[in-house]
């Protein structure tokens, strides 16, 4: 599985991924709100085919159920981060571990109809929060903790492919 939160995260944001086939080097920041709502919708229509479950395909791949808590958690993250950017010059993220929360939170024992109005939610939070970008912040710029530094248009659409890819791996899973 590539897993898009690495050091060298430029590739996300200049190419298509190999795996899901989304391509952010096509994608206007301001096109990213329709994509976090659309992937939210994505994750409610698995749910409701019965498709989020709890139990790992194997020792190295997170069961539906944790990619869905994974991308709650994700949009509640970068929500976050976002609102930074607007309010600080260049501001430092904390460090997210995601296997770290994946375990500590118990994503695994989350109930999946809960998981994904809480998904549901913080996609809204954050698309409306995206919508809200004025032309001139898009330049403005942020840092995680790793030393990777992005502008709001960079981190927002290095974040629309983290969703869209676990939705990708979850239908990959079951279909």
């Amino acid at each position: 599985m590539i897993t898009p939160d690495t050091k060298d995260w430029t590739w996300v944001v200049e190419r298509e991924c190999p795996e899901c086939g989304f391509d952010a080097s096509r994608i206007a920041p301001e096109e990213v709100p329709g994509l976090v709502r659309d992937n939210a919708a994505g994750w409610r229509r698995v749910l409701d085919e019965g498709l989020i479950r709890s139990g790992r395909p194997n020792d190295s791949t997170w069961s539906s159920l944790e990619y869905a808590c994974h991308v709650r958690d994700v949009y509640r993250l970068y929500d976050t981060r976002l609102g930074l950017m607007l309010a600080e010059d260049d501001p430092l993220f904390e460090n997210w571990d995601q296997d770290v929360s994946a375990v500590d939170d118990g994503y695994d024992q989350q109930p999946p109809p809960e998981v994904i109005v809480e998904l549901m939610d913080a996609a809204e939070l954050l698309a409306t929060r995206l919508e809200r970008v004025t032309a001139d912040q898009w330049d403005r710029p942020g840092r995680r903790s790793d030393g990777a530094s992005f502008t709001m248009s960079t981190i927002s659409r290095y974040m629309a492919h983290d969703p869209i890819h676990h939705l990708w791996d979850v239908t990959q899973q079951t279909g």
